[in-house]
């Protein structure tokens, strides 16, 4: 069967912006198709390349074959420690303070705020290698499963750091934290991305499928979000006992994570079964564009084995500095100005989020704004509509009293915040100017956060 290349696709144009708004069949202002706009559209006209048996025996696309099969100490420490940019080798640096935070945690265990320290600092590495291995999985699969799997690896410090919080009973804060992530992501990681794609260009366009799609799953997340605070919040005097209350929004809070979780299911389900064909053509463009192609075919690549160990080894590392960092929280607030809030809107999502961030800063450096929205959007939703459901449903099965009942102020800035974001996003269209008032209106609420005091009953 005859092998045709991305260049000699329909969808792709050496110079070619994305024009989804396109009428199906319609040709473009520079000569070429647009990405089609139905499933149907796309089985139509595909060229898409064909997977093949690698190495290993697995199917993979071309782009991720390593011609390599196994594990090879050597290449795989040379090409992890590489990672995927300058910005991800930076974070390899930091892998001597793994050892170092563990140490001190069990020689000077008096020693909180340092131990604190050092942990957050070795958060960062492993979390890393974490963001790598899914980067290196994530070019092994078709499009969008690689972008979904490369969203989930980015996600699981995220789950864990979670999970060990909720195990010490650290409710205030996972509840802080839930939506400093999407914050941090949405806003913060979305700002740096405009930034940093928009220093080398005057402006990027993304797909429409992506933008909006996410935009409005956003959106309607964040209301659903906020009916537990709202039911909470919003009763009249007198109409029930506060213990009825707390009672009401644990329950109303466990019934909407199941809903939560639901609609990310059907969330998956379109993207990869019955609209696939959009996001695959968006995809295949988006990596025709990829202005470090040609360098990035040429780099080492790890085999599917060597991506399945420095996925391990990376979660165990997380584990164990995650529950060292959760151990010194409690200290830190009692012994320091930082306040609950703080912690949990800013310190923790920051960390957490670190690798996943740069991935996509890295994607829209090389001017794939496509499969860098994708990370960031993706992310975000994941952590809206999966993680924290997935966390007051954990708590429900330990009883735990982990329910969705946020601070006003949060949950006001993650609403005002969503509607920004959404502002930016509807003309398809980036900047660096865009970039920097994302980061600004990020600083301005880290400013709010610090400053914030301590809830009454902590």
């Amino acid at each position: 069967m005859e092998r045709r290349s991305i260049s000699s696709s329909p969808y792709y144009n050496g110079n070619q912006h994305l024009h989804p708004q396109a009428a199906p069949g319609a040709v473009t202002g520079n000569g070429s198709l647009p990405p089609p706009t139905s499933y149907g559209e796309y089985k139509r006209n595909k060229h898409l390349d064909q997977p093949f048996i690698s190495s290993a025996g697995v199917r993979v696309k071309p782009t991720g074959e390593s011609g390599r099969r196994g594990f090879h100490p050597i290449h795989f420490l040379k090409i992890s420690f590489r990672s995927a940019s300058r910005a991800s080798l930076l974070c390899n640096l930091f892998w001597p303070l793994v050892p170092a935070a563990l140490a001190v945690r069990y020689s000077l265990p008096e020693r909180h705020t340092l131990i604190f320290i050092l942990s957050y600092i070795a958060m960062v590495p492993p979390a890393n290698l974490i963001g790598f291995a899914g980067q290196e999985l994530t070019r092994k699969l078709p499009h969008v499963a690689g972008v979904l799997t490369e969203i989930t690896c980015g996600s699981i410090v995220e789950i864990i750091l979670f999970m060990v919080l909720l195990s010490l009973d650290q409710i205030y804060v996972i509840k802080a934290a839930i939506l400093g992530s999407i914050l941090a992501t949405m806003v913060l990681c979305l700002g740096f991305v405009f930034f940093v794609g928009g220093m080398h260009r005057q402006e990027q366009t993304f797909s429409h499928a992506v933008s909006e799609a996410g935009s409005g799953l956003l959106l309607t997340a964040g209301v659903v979000l906020a009916v537990p605070t709202a039911f909470a919040h919003g009763l009249p005097e007198g109409g029930l006992e506060a213990e009825d209350i707390s009672r009401s929004t644990l329950d109303i809070s466990r019934i909407i994570s199941i809903i939560l979780i639901v609609a990310y299911l059907v969330f998956i389900f379109f993207q990869t079964r019955t609209h696939h064909g959009i996001y695959d053509a968006i995809f295949e463009a988006d990596e025709a564009r990829d202005r470090d192609h040609t360098k990035d075919a040429k780099k080492a690549k790890l085999t599917l084995t060597e991506c399945i160990i420095a996925l391990v080894v990376g979660i165990a590392l997380v584990t164990i500095i995650s529950i060292t960092l959760v151990l010194q929280i409690e200290h830190i607030i009692e012994y320091s100005s930082i306040s609950d809030p703080f912690m949990g809107l800013i310190l923790v999502p920051l960390v957490e989020k670190f690798a996943e961030h740069l991935t996509a800063i890295d994607e829209a450096f090389d001017n794939q704004m496509n499969f860098a929205l994708s990370a960031v959007l993706g992310s975000t939703l994941q952590t809206a509509l999966f993680n924290a459901p997935l966390t007051v449903i954990v708590g429900w099965g330990l009883g735990k009293a982990m329910d969705l009942n946020f601070d006003i102020f949060n949950l006001i800035m993650l609403i005002l915040a969503i509607l920004t974001v959404g502002r930016f996003l509807q003309d398809q269209k980036s900047n660096y100017l865009e970039g920097v008032l994302l980061i600004f209106l990020y600083m301005a609420i880290a400013v709010a956060a610090f400053y914030f005091p301590n809830p009454v009953d902590h």
